[in-house]
């Protein structure tokens, strides 16, 4: 499946201006992955060797990884924390968990921990500081998890801009109230499939699905209600989008389900922070 149905890795390179970020981080870089699932079926050794060289190349500030380093059985963690242990990145790498990670008994412990040997930093409900106490990074619990709790942002002054790490980004929805000054997810696979002109195939089959017998289309890739348990907020499914006054931005993944990937290549994402205030 992965050799034939994912396609070729796409780098986005983006901007985002960050209102009181420190002139020290102005230009800092900000390098996500997301959604590996790491399985030997939906991602591919080529693939991953080749994202793992672009980010050696882009020597990035910092890597943020957003979830679902696995999909089903957690022991291949261990080899993918070894692949990625040595990245360049002048902050380090910090991580939360995806729905994925935490599915089977004791793989919530055993990704943690394989990922934390491998110098990675991972948030459950937690906050961390590479970047020093003036521009913190939060790490939410996934939010299937029942234990995503938006209340850890009340432990920062609001004041104080931050960089959010959330696997699920219909999160933003309830992070909307808070100030999330971009909040990075992943999770939707960018649909997978996208439509051009009209946005991600679960967004735009969504219109006439119901007219589908249940039957049928629960058989039918992408129309499945399975699918659209996935997100509620399709319309978030890729790319950077403004919830209220928080940015977010979703990243599409390197794994790949069945029956593939169309107009939705598999990503590696750069992000420049500048100072928001610089740029009025």
């Amino acid at each position: 499946m992965h050799r034939i149905l994912s396609g070729s890795l796409s780098t986005e390179a983006l901007t985002v201006p960050i209102q009181g970020l420190p002139e020290r981080l102005a230009g800092c870089v900000v390098v996500q992955l997301s959604d590996f699932h790491f399985d030997g079926l939906r991602l591919s050794d080529a693939l991953l060797a080749r994202t793992l060289a672009q980010v050696e190349a882009i020597n990035p500030d910092l890597i943020a990884l957003t979830g679902d380093f696995v999909t089903d059985d957690p022991q291949p963690i261990y080899e993918l924390a070894r692949r990625i242990k040595h990245l360049p990145s002048r902050y380090g790498m910090v991580a939360v968990l995806g729905n994925h990670d935490i599915q089977r008994k004791g793989a919530r412990q055993m990704v943690r921990e394989a990922l934390e040997q491998a110098n990675v930093t991972v948030l459950w409900n937690e906050i961390a500081t590479p970047f020093g106490n003036d521009f913190p990074v939060v790490g939410f619990a996934d939010y299937w998890s029942k234990e995503f709790d938006p209340q850890v942002l009340a432990q920062i002054d609001p004041q104080v801009p931050r960089l959010v790490l959330s696997h699920n980004p219909d999160t933003a929805e309830q992070l909307a109230s808070w100030r999330v000054d971009l909040q990075l997810s992943g999770h939707t696979h960018g649909g997978q499939v996208h439509i051009p002109g009209f946005g991600p195939g679960p967004l735009v089959w969504k219109r006439w699905r119901q007219r589908v017998p249940r039957w049928l289309r629960n058989r039918v890739p992408f129309l499945s209600d399975r699918c659209f348990h996935v997100v509620r907020h399709w319309e978030w499914a890729q790319g950077l989008h403004r919830v209220g006054n928080n940015w977010l931005y979703v990243n599409r993944g390197l794994g790949t389900y069945s029956p593939g990937r169309l107009f939705c290549p598999p990503e590696l994402t750069v992000i420049t922070l500048v100072r928001a205030d610089a740029e009025t």
